[in-house]
């Protein structure tokens, strides 16, 4: 239970998943910690610095952490891994005099961070999958459904449903595609040393077995490591990671946005779920604020600014290393998959729940799909043999007078105002004309393209 008469950061207990959060806990880093030692200790015992008995006797006594016996030492000693080096010692009688040979802090510190960002990314993956599993079944329910488009926030053409959900869902596979690329690419620093020479590792099993035993590590571990190292991973890997969760809470924020906008009741096209207890606010009952979508948005703001700081964190690291990004990294690399946790796991359930009003889709097409028609309108009376350019002034005038009734709350007389031109009607049939004006069926092959990319998606 948290302790509410104290600090908690909103990630501890408000937004993301249980399961992101023990992947972040100290418990589970200072479980992958010992896991590493047990390894390194298996392996020098492969290499005759350390006996099976002493290597055994670590791995017996490797899941019990105390947490609260490793602060106590921390807070007289200073030096968090070491303090937990000397509670697992207590713990061995008769491996504890061998953990952590030959080996710098970060040996063990990076490696148990390149473990938990490929298992976060795991996380992230497999909640972005569900994601776009629904995003393909909206996108094929929705792939006919007539809705008017926006340009620079006015009505323009009409476009599907399903193919403005497709435009999110596009995004949202590129991001998937980048994630799943930086988990195949994740290593951790493996075992050199102090500032990344191996000569530590050297001077025990000597330098023709560096390789061997670097190998074998990386079998142990399941995780592969860089090559070139200083006494840390290079922290580019940091700022490629944030950046790809950045790109993601991208995506989703402009997903989000559009959804505010949509919600507007002057549009109200669709709509995020609204439970039946649900306030949507304390001063006027009446209220449906969008909360989720502003949640989502709100998440995605702070996440986009993550990747600065990894980005100095890698830029600013002096030479074989400097400390000055140790402290915000237990901030940084956590809070930023806590981050893009909770914005899909409240995407995934604005989703589930997502409403389509189509009474307001046909009111907006009505309002707005007259002015929609006139491209369609014009290339048909210039195919006729019409004047461009004295077509598109005629067309231009009679709808800002359009316009003006619109915006009076009058019916869009646009069609009338063009089908009984007489200017027009030396070119086209008025019955042409009337079938130009049901635009709802101008949408090219976008249904297309948008069931074709639900196919795509639904084979991920």
């Amino acid at each position: 239970m948290p302790n509410y008469s104290s600090y908690l950061s909103p990630f501890s207990w408000r937004y993301g998943s249980d399961e992101m959060r023990r992947l972040w806990s100290e418990e589970h880093k200072r479980r992958l910690w010992r896991r590493i030692w047990v390894a390194l200790a298996e392996t020098q015992s492969e290499f005759g610095l350390v006996t099976a008995e002493q290597a055994a006797d670590l791995r017996a006594h490797a899941g019990e952490v105390n947490v609260e016996r490793s602060l106590a030492i921390e807070a007289e000693i200073h030096h968090d891994l070491m303090a937990e080096v000397k509670v697992f010692a207590e713990q061995c009688p008769v491996g504890g005099g061998v953990i952590h040979l030959g080996a710098t802090s970060m040996d063990i510190e990076d490696n148990a961070d390149a473990l938990r960002v490929r298992a976060a990314l795991d996380l992230v993956l497999a909640s972005l999958a569900k994601l776009l599993v629904r995003f393909a079944e909206l996108i094929e329910q929705y792939a006919d459904t007539p809705v008017i488009a926006f340009t620079h926030l006015q009505p323009a053409e009409p476009t599907t449903l399903g193919y403005r959900l497709a435009m999110y869902a596009q995004d949202l596979l590129e991001d998937f595609q980048e994630l799943r690329k930086q988990k195949a690419e994740c290593r951790g620093k493996g075992f050199k040393g102090a500032v990344g020479t191996s000569a530590s590792y050297a001077e025990l099993i000597g330098a023709d077995n560096l390789a061997d035993f670097e190998s074998r590590l990386s079998e142990k571990l399941d995780l592969p490591f860089f090559n070139i190292a200083s006494q840390t991973y290079p922290r580019r890997q940091d700022f490629t990671v944030v950046n790809a969760l950045a790109s993601l809470a991208a995506s989703l924020h402009k997903f989000a946005f559009d959804l505010r906008l949509l919600q507007s009741p002057p549009i109200g096209e669709l709509s995020e779920p609204f439970g039946s207890k649900q306030v949507g606010s304390s001063a006027m009952p009446f209220k449906r604020n969008p909360i989720r979508a502003e949640k989502i948005d709100s998440l995605a703001r702070y996440l986009a600014g993550l990747p600065r700081l990894a980005w100095d964190n890698a830029a600013h690291s002096l030479l074989e290393r400097t400390l000055d990004d140790s402290a915000n990294r237990r901030i940084l690399l956590p809070e930023s998959f806590l981050a893009a946790d909770e914005i899909l796991r409240t995407a995934r359930g604005v989703l589930a729940g997502l409403r389509f009003d189509a009474d307001a889709a046909a009111r907006n097409l009505a309002v707005y799909g007259p002015f929609a028609a006139t491209e369609r309108l014009l290339m048909s009376l210039v195919k006729a043999g019409a004047d461009r350019q004295e077509m598109h002034e005629i067309i231009r005038e009679k709808s800002m007078s359009a316009w003006e009734a619109v915006r009076r709350g009058e019916e869009n007389p646009l069609a009338g105002l063009l089908v009984y031109d007489v200017r027009l009607k030396l070119h086209l049939e008025e019955e042409v004309m009337w079938e130009i004006f049901e635009s709802k069926g101008y949408v090219g092959d976008a249904p297309v393209r948008a069931r074709e990319l639900a196919q795509k998606l639904r084979g991920l």
